[in-house]
C-alpha cells in the first residue's frame, strides 16, 4: 500500500484533475472526492485502486456522479 504522504500527494493530484474536468474549484473537487465511494476504494488496500493512474481515477468519480444524477 502506498504510504500515507504518497496517498495524500495521489489524492491531490485526483482532485486537481478532477477540478479541472468538472471546472470547479480544487476545494469543491476535494469536498466531492472526499464523500465519494471512489475515495473509498482508494484507502481500501484490497481494491488495488491506489495502482491505476490518476486520470482513470478521475473518470471513476466522474462515472459515480453521473450514476447519481
Amino acid at each position: 500500500m502506498l504510504r500515507d504522504s504518497q496517498l495524500w500527494m495521489k489524492i491531490g493530484r485526483v482532485c486537481a484533475l478532477l477540478a479541472e474536468r468538472l471546472d470547479i474549484s480544487p476545494e469543491r473537487a476535494f469536498d466531492i472526492f472526499q464523500n465519494s465511494k471512489t475515495c473509498d476504494l482508494l484507502h481500501d488496500e484490497r481494491s488495488l485502486l491506489y495502482l491505476m493512474s490518476d486520470r482513470y481515477i478521475v473518470e471513476d468519480v466522474v462515472n459515480e456522479i453521473a450514476l447519481q444524477a
